[in-house]
């Protein structure tokens, strides 16, 4: 997908936004281009870019928004993406969003940027903020300094943004520089002059080459072949003079561009008195100590429980699904499928059990539409008001055990309203690694709302042990599986670096702005796959394959797991629709067709059992086939197996239910 720019008018030129994380880069881009988009992953990658368009002095650009970072020289997935598309797509223009009460961290990558030679503005972003905690800048002075415009703004008021326009067209290329040790400034010189002519940024390619970093090679390769050829030779000249130093030359010249970012922010930032309230900073403060953070962040959790995985996956999902779609869209649509397709195949590829809108478009719209919107919303409020950095802070030490940090507890909760959404946000993870360990434990252990609400109601009426031995085995069974994966998969734990932004009170046009473009997204990419699971499962039907699936699995289900044979229906469908499964074994219980052991055994392996359709699908796109067939098949043979040997410990009488 591309940005919709003017069709009368083509775009040539591009501007690139680019700053640290929690900046407010995402609002700037909506100012500037009038809308929120967002756009395709970046090539290679799993990190999304948003683009639009907008007009400075009459011409029509577009706009980029890129990943935060915290440096040009990647150590994440989000940095690579933002500094290939830097050498690669060579923006016209960068505006760096900058903190204004974090202008020395700030300026680290404004001398970063010096070295890639694109002519920059500097937006000193949150600006009011910064003068309520008495933080005043000399921005002409700061302007005179670094070599470039400098503008004041505070991009959710819209404050300084017609100046920020205005400045672009007399951007320029920083002219301040580190001051680099001798030695180091010679490593540095040698590769500048090793590097062949077409390349571009040789400064800054010449400093990622003395870091060992190859993977520079890779945008500037498709901006000019013949750089490849010298490739060789310029990393091995870069080899040579990084090891004539004891300490590594990426600390040398760090601590160069640190002493000089503090030394230029001494010289423009006077601090003062904090003015206005301040509750908001003792709030910040709190939420992030031992007590009563930990307080604050289960009361955080449980609301968003509530609003995502009780009100939107029950009362608006009910709703949707039994009224709106079940009394009133789909008896409609019948009857007029009934009326204008004569052919009974098409009418139940349409309407049917398995029908493209009695299935798909009723799962996709009337299921997960309410669950995503109210979580985007949601999401969108701890994102806007500050507080998600901080939650995952409090909730770091917890996933520690399974190779994660405090960012897992993002997608995690949210797989309790809707595993498939879960599997889509597990973007906000660093590295490969921690995506397919939450993207297991989300296959294995985490329910959706309305499969727990099943589950819950097989528990009545029967002793407090089963749904204790159930809380138990699953949560026991999510440890040790997170356990095992972080020490078998490749890879390390990434660092948990995570920028603290203040507490402040989210505005409702930009929570507006993020929810239509994230919905726009679940529209576009999202509703396709349900369309395709479902035309599959209507082909299976229809061949028979369905009926032969259920034969398969009855010696599994009535023998090693010692449940009725109606059961295996309900294993089967709750591939199809997870709460489904789950609905299948509730009437089963219901019915009294299981005792209380069966009913503990059931809970358990539905619960661990295989993803539904769309989760599978979804964690496809995310992840790619092989890893999801992975996943999908070690889900299933450990479901079944915890399953068998709980069956036989209830069976012994261990353990009495």
């Amino acid at each position: 997908m591309r940005a919709v720019l003017d069709s009368k008018v083509v775009a040539t030129k591009l501007l690139a936004l680019v700053g640290n994380p929690n900046v407010g880069k995402s609002v700037v881009f909506g100012n500037l281009t009038g809308r929120y988009v967002t756009v395709s992953n970046y090539p290679g990658t799993t990190v999304d870019v948003s683009r639009g368009a907008g007009w400075f002095a009459g011409e029509q650009v577009q706009i980029v928004d890129t990943p935060g970072i915290l440096s040009l020289f990647p150590k994440s997935e989000d940095e690579r993406v933002t500094r290939d598309l830097l050498l690669r797509e060579r923006p016209w223009t960068v505006i760096q969003v900058a903190d204004a009460k974090n202008l020395a961290r700030s300026l680290l990558v404004t001398l970063e940027l010096g070295r890639l030679g694109i002519p920059m503005v500097l937006a000193l972003n949150m600006s009011d903020e910064a003068r309520q905690r008495g933080i005043e800048i000399d921005a002409p002075r700061l302007s005179k300094i670094l070599g470039v415009p400098v503008v004041e703004t505070v991009a959710t008021t819209k404050e300084g943004m017609a100046e920020l326009r205005r400045a672009v067209s007399s951007a320029r290329v920083p002219s301040v520089r580190e001051d680099l040790l001798a030695e180091a400034a010679e490593a540095l010189d040698r590769v500048v002059n090793c590097l062949p002519v077409p390349v571009p940024a040789r400064e800054f390619v010449a400093e990622s080459l003395l870091y060992g970093d190859a993977t520079v090679w890779k945008p500037i390769v498709q901006v000019s072949e013949s750089v490849e050829r010298e490739g060789a030779r310029c990393m091995t000249v870069s080899s040579s003079a990084s090891k004539r130093f004891a300490r590594p030359i990426r600390f040398l010249i760090l601590d160069s561009r640190q002493q000089k970012a503090r030394e230029i922010a001494a010289e423009v930032v006077q601090v003062t008195g904090a003015t206005g309230s301040t509750w908001a900073q003792a709030f910040g403060r709190l939420s992030m100590r031992p007590w009563p953070g930990y307080l604050i962040a289960a009361g955080a959790l449980y609301i968003l429980y509530q609003f995502v995985g009780v009100f939107a996956a029950q009362t608006l999902v009910d709703i949707f699904e039994n009224v709106l779609f079940g009394k009133i869209l789909n008896p409609a649509v019948i009857r007029l499928t009934d009326f204008l397709v004569p052919v009974p195949f098409l009418r139940e590829m349409i309407v049917g059990p398995y029908g493209l809108f009695t299935m798909a478009v009723t799962y996709a719209l009337a299921l997960i539409l309410p669950i995503v919107t109210c979580f985007f919303l949601f999401f969108g409020i701890l994102e806007d008001s500050g507080y998600l950095p901080r939650l995952a802070i409090m909730l770091d030490r917890a996933f520690r055990t399974m190779g994660l940090n405090g960012k897992a507890v993002l997608p995690m909760i949210l797989g309790l309203g809707c595993d498939t959404m879960a599997t889509l946000t597990t973007r906000v993870l660093d590295s490969r690694k921690e995506k397919i360990i939450v993207s297991l434990l989300l296959t294995l252990s985490v329910p959706c709302s309305a499969q727990l609400g099943a589950m819950l109601g097989m528990t009545a009426g029967l002793s407090w042990k089963v749904l204790a031995i159930w809380f138990c085995v699953v949560a026991g069974t999510m440890v040790l599986v997170g356990w095992g994966a972080a020490r078998i998969l490749p890879g390390v734990r990434s660092p948990f670096l995570m920028e603290i932004p203040p507490i402040r009170i989210p505005q409702a046009k930009n929570l507006y702005k993020k929810i239509r473009a994230r919905l726009g997204w679940y529209l576009r990419e999202a509703v396709p796959l349900f369309l395709l699971a479902t035309f599959v499962l209507f082909v299976m039907d229809k061949t028979g394959m369905l009926v032969l699936a259920r034969e398969a699995a009855q010696p599994i289900v009535q023998g090693l797991l010692g449940l009725p044979a109606a059961a295996a229906d309900s294993f089967i469908i709750g591939f199809l629709r997870r709460d489904y499964g789950a609905a299948g074994f509730f009437m089963l219980a219901q019915n009294g067709l299981m005792d209380p052991r069966q009913t503990t055994v059931a809970l358990v392996v539905i619960t661990l059992f295989m993803p539904c359709v769309a989760h599978f699908l979804m964690t496809i796109k995310e992840r790619g086939l092989f890893p999801a067939l992975a996943i999908s098949a070690f889900v299933f043979a450990f479901s079944i197996a915890v399953g068998g040997l709980l069956n036989l410990v209830l069976k012994s009488g261990l353990i009495g239910v």
